[in-house]
């Protein structure tokens, strides 16, 4: 299979699978997903939905998070992990929307990574899933499956998401980022992998990552 080829195979397989592509954070608006993605890293999607509820029923909106204190803020996001650097990132972002962006989100990346603790994943996610803009957020699951299915060589982060950019049309990245985490989830986690069940690194997948697995299971 040539890479073009490869690169069919995934976008009309996850298309097949995915159809309706379910959004992984709760949020109702560009703020409450900002946030929501903060305080997804090093967390689950699951633990962050249900700590969000809590939070943004005191303060969905910036002008009503700075009205709570730092120490209020990481309270209520602590099972969430690293709630002191979470808490003050959320407290300062929100400040700063109300000073320099009147209480609204910014729609451009390098404003949004000004943010306090917002990285370039965080702004790609907000960027794609608020406001429609092509951006390809690599995660965990993306970096492992682009690996996996050798479309990268997984040295770092930075190098899947511009392989990713440069192999898949810009029109699919906004679904097909997340079609790939639900298939990583699903399909191909990091652990009880079973190969058997991931048709994609099966038909398209690294050699020697494939042999790993088939003596694994010997």
């Amino acid at each position: 299979m040539t890479k073009a080829e490869k690169v069919k195979f995934v976008i009309n397989t996850l298309s097949e699978l995915y159809p309706t592509i379910p959004i992984p954070l709760d949020h109702k608006d560009p703020y409450t997903l900002l946030i929501a993605v903060l305080l997804s890293a090093q967390c689950t999607d699951v633990r962050v939905n249900q700590i969000t509820p809590i939070l943004f029923a005191k303060a969905d909106n910036p002008y009503d998070m700075v009205k709570m204190s730092i120490e209020e803020i990481q309270d209520i996001i602590r099972p969430c992990g690293l709630s002191p650097m979470k808490s003050k990132g959320i407290y300062g972002l929100s400040q700063i929307l109300i000073e320099k962006h009147q209480g609204q989100v910014p729609q451009s990346f390098e404003a949004l990574e000004d943010l306090p603790a917002v990285g370039h994943k965080t702004a790609s996610v907000v960027m794609s899933q608020a406001f429609g803009v092509p951006a390809f957020p690599v995660d965990t699951h993306i970096h492992r499956l682009m690996y996996r299915w050798n479309l990268s060589d997984g040295s770092t982060v930075q190098q899947t998401e511009k392989d990713a950019k440069r192999l898949f049309p810009e029109s699919c990245w906004n679904d097909l980022h997340l079609q790939i985490i639900w298939y990583g989830r699903e399909y191909s986690p990091a652990r009880g992998w079973n190969l058997e069940k991931d048709i994609i690194t099966q038909t398209i997948g690294r050699s020697t990552v494939i042999k790993e697995q088939l003596k694994k299971k010997k």
